[in-house]
């Protein structure tokens, strides 16, 4: 694949994207998922929701709610632009933010589902021993949950690759500082240079496989099995 200069500047920020947002997500995804597996109730049951939401909400419905709330005249968009000197709204920044919300259930329902089948018992003697929570997680929940996080970072950082909507929304389209690689292959089909859209979309497809088969090749990551 012979890609242009500014093809190979969209690779490194989409990578650069998806990395700095996979880590993000995990430290906020953990947490998050850790509560939601712990609790029951209508409060726990919204919490949920607001979290899986982007899997069913049109990325565009999402972008346009995020460029609204990131613009200049908006308390988010001024809290920024007071403390950096800089525009929130089409900046890294602004894709990071948006790609962190857009893939948060990726994260937290892989996790959710391993914290809920970590045997409540192992805790509880663990407890009567004297071990804090933090403990009991990090002993236990932690060793026993270790290949979900792998699942929840791959499906993470995956999923940030290939976002359109959201990044285009929030981002628009700045060669070197937000054009990632989905906005590079929408510019090739809108100027009808289909070999170099065909080229973006092979590596994707290929990612996106390889990716997956490796994750559903090792199905050993589900607790209890």
């Amino acid at each position: 694949m012979l890609l242009s200069p500014s093809e190979w500047q969209a690779v490194l920020l989409t990578l650069r994207l998806a990395a700095v947002s996979t880590i993000i997500l995990i430290l906020i995804g953990t947490p998050l998922a850790y509560w939601l597996s712990r609790q029951r109730g209508t409060f726990a049951a919204l919490i949920e929701a607001l979290v899986a939401l982007p899997l069913v909400l049109p990325p565009t419905v999402l972008g346009f709610y995020l460029l609204l709330a990131l613009a200049p005249d908006a308390i988010p968009g001024q809290l920024w632009q007071t403390l950096t000197g800089k525009q929130l709204a089409f900046s890294f920044s602004a894709l990071v933010m948006g790609s962190v919300i857009y893939s948060l259930p990726f994260v937290v329902q892989p996790l959710q589902q391993a914290f809920a089948k970590v045997p409540s018992k192992l805790l509880q003697a663990a407890a009567t021993l004297g071990a804090t929570p933090l403990e009991q997680f990090r002993a236990i929940t932690l060793p026993l949950c270790k290949r979900s996080f792998i699942v929840a970072a791959a499906l993470g950082f995956a999923h940030t690759v290939g976002e359109f909507g959201v990044v285009l929304m929030i981002g628009g389209n700045i060669p070197g500082e937000t054009q990632v690689l989905s906005i590079a292959l929408y510019d090739h089909v809108e100027a009808m240079d289909y070999a170099s859209a065909h080229q973006i979309a092979i590596g994707l497809v290929a990612f996106s496989l390889l990716l997956l088969f490796l994750l559903y090749r090792d199905r050993g990551w589900r607790i209890g099995r």
